[in-house]
């Protein structure tokens, strides 16, 4: 058997357990006369195992995009120009190296972490801006001076009534009462633009009150139909309206 590579040089494949055999046993009985080689494996080994724990948890898909989107942005390092190093430094050097690398390798998955937390509260703080940002164009229509409302009875006893205002093209389907839908279903709003229904948006399926931003501009829509739809929506009304109403001119 003939080994090669110096000893010292092979604590991270051992750590990592990509030995070939016979390195694996020459390194194993140079591990236990070398007390900085069984340090040095130890300390990768705990390593790898952060490692592993940080790689269980999946990253957010847009953590993809944003890298790539990165890819372009950030400096190359130079290249190194270093004078070579004597083959007598070689080996400290290159223990250095791996430790370095551990290092440097542990702090990036903890990193990791952070930025899946960090991204988690950006998440967040994106959704709040986007709900305020609702209300607020919610609240824009029902304020519109030229603002007109209309209502009609529900299935099941409940109310709807629809505000638009044709100044600013949009409009508002309220509902009071509305039953919760059945596993599987949503309620969704659809325009009427003659015989043809145009989708406008689903409802809130675990409120029973609410406000709703009707989804597209109101354009020459006559009416406002409410159905029970697959979650999710449909491209076109699969049931008959358990609410139907016509737009105020």
């Amino acid at each position: 058997m003939t080994i090669t590579a110096d000893l010292h040089t092979l604590t991270g494949a051992y750590a990592l357990d990509a030995l070939e055999d016979d390195e694996r046993t020459a390194f194993e009985e140079h591990l236990g006369q070398c007390g900085s080689c069984d340090q040095e494996v130890r300390e990768l080994s705990a390593t790898a195992g952060r490692l592993g724990l940080a790689a269980s948890r999946s990253a957010p898909p847009r953590l993809k995009t944003q890298v790539m989107r990165q890819i372009n942005q950030v400096r190359q390092e130079p290249p190194n120009t270093a004078v070579p190093v004597p083959s007598a430094q070689l080996r400290p050097a290159r223990a250095l190296r791996w430790t370095l690398a551990a290092c440097l390798v542990g702090i990036a998955a903890l990193g990791g972490t952070t930025v899946w937390q960090y991204q988690e509260a950006d998440e967040a703080r994106q959704d709040a801006q986007a709900t305020q940002a609702q209300a607020d164009r919610t609240a824009e229509v029902l304020a519109a001076s030229d603002a007109k409302m209309t209502s009609a009875a529900v299935d099941g006893g409940a109310r709807g009534s629809v505000v638009v205002s044709r100044e600013k093209g949009k409009a508002v389907f309220i509902a009071s009462g509305m039953a919760e839908p059945p596993a599987g279903k949503v309620y969704q709003l659809w325009f009427a633009d003659g015989d043809h229904m145009r989708p406008a948006g689903l409802m809130n399926p675990s409120r029973t009150d609410q406000s709703v931003l009707m989804a597209g501009a109101v354009k020459d829509a006559s009416g406002v139909g409410v159905t029970l739809e697959p979650a999710g929506g449909s491209k076109q009304p699969t049931s008959q309206p358990v609410a139907l109403l016509q737009l105020p001119a």
